[in-house]
């Protein structure tokens, strides 16, 4: 590991996202004119939630160290006041695959995973619920499908479909940035779908980590108490505030270009051999390639791309087939920077 740190180090070009960040670079997002918090009133945290509130056309939003706490409080709340602990979901949600059970182990709330795991959750998945649920959640864009979408008119049936039955409609928006841009529509009218909309700063934005929780007032007063009985406020929260405040700004203009690049680099690779493009084209600034290559294979040709000075992956992901290996490419800054012939030649080393 510690050679392959090292390697990482002395790339000065990566492929993906907006490449390695060094501590120095994420201290660097934070202003040194910032204004500090205390116990999460005031400051730059304050500020910070005004901003997305309006950005997102809702009421209030409060700011918490993760997302795991963001979207387990929003749903505590959203079951309490309904007086039922059932909760729907796509079966690759994040609540499902890597919170420990926590929905279920800490807030009494239960999961029930509806549709395909292959594919987005539609409208139609939905008939096959007779209970009333406590909310429904829908993550846009679909990360582990590769950053899909369900159509815009479907995602309106799913959210009439929640309220038909005194559900919530909860927006698993981690990726709202880059989910808004692949609807051309503001994030703002999408939010305005659902009851409450978490989003993330270091995912698409590439801050530190943290994110918010918006709604009406009275929810995200909730949240806030739960953000305290799960130990998430802190003395001070303005470092992820502030460096979430000026990637915001910085980047948020920046996710036209970056979905133009992606339907880009689909274009320029669909054609090399033992590559598939998932989806294709893509719908949002991201995509997941499909390399009918091995594992031993795509690591000797990710290092050898990064003794060249280009960080592309330290590993792959396997898929069903043990001859096909998986990688997302999330565009940003770092993808911007190199051309596309040059992406599609390490695309086409890394496929062997």
């Amino acid at each position: 590991m510690d050679d392959l740190d090292a390697l990482r180090r002395a790339c000065d070009r990566a492929l993906t996202w907006h490449g390695p960040q060094s501590a120095a670079e994420l201290l660097a997002t934070i202003p040194p004119d910032t204004v500090t918090d205390r116990y999460g009133d005031g400051g730059v945290v304050a500020e910070l939630e005004a901003e997305v509130a309006a950005l997102l056309g809702q009421p209030a939003a409060v700011h918490l160290p993760s997302g795991v706490m963001a979207q387990q409080s929003a749903l505590r709340v959203h079951a309490d006041r309904r007086g039922r602990r059932t909760v729907v979901l796509h079966p690759q949600s994040h609540l499902t695959r890597h919170e420990g059970q926590a929905l279920e182990r800490l807030h009494g709330v239960v999961g029930r995973p509806v549709g395909d795991q292959h594919r987005l959750l539609l409208r139609a998945d939905l008939d096959a619920v007779a209970e009333f649920p406590a909310a429904l959640v829908v993550e846009l864009p679909q990360r582990d499908l590769g950053g899909q979408l369900p159509p815009w008119d479907d995602l309106v049936a799913q959210v009439a479909w929640a309220r038909d039955r005194g559900a919530a409609a909860h927006l698993d928006g981690a990726r709202l940035w880059e989910a808004a841009v692949g609807y051309g529509r503001a994030p703002a009218e999408v939010a305005a779908l659902f009851d409450t909309t978490y989003v993330s700063f270091y995912k698409g934005l590439g801050a530190l980590p943290g994110c918010c929780l918006a709604g009406p007032a009275d929810v995200v007063g909730e949240v806030r108490e739960w953000r305290q009985r799960m130990g998430g406020t802190l003395f001070g929260l303005w470092p992820g505030a502030a460096s979430a405040l000026s990637c915001l700004r910085r980047r948020l203009p920046l996710m036209p270009g970056y979905l133009e690049r992606a339907r880009e680099i689909a274009t320029a690779v669909r054609d090399l051999p033992g590559v598939t493009v998932v989806p294709d084209p893509p719908q949002t600034p991201m995509l997941h390639l499909l390399l009918r290559t091995g594992a031993d294979d795509f690591r000797a040709a990710a290092h050898a791309l990064a003794q060249d000075g280009l960080w592309t992956w330290e590993r792959s992901m396997t898929t069903g087939d043990p001859a096909v290996r998986r990688v997302e490419l999330a565009v940003g800054d770092a993808t911007m920077a190199l051309t596309v012939p040059e992406i599609r030649n390490a695309i086409a080393t890394l496929a062997g």
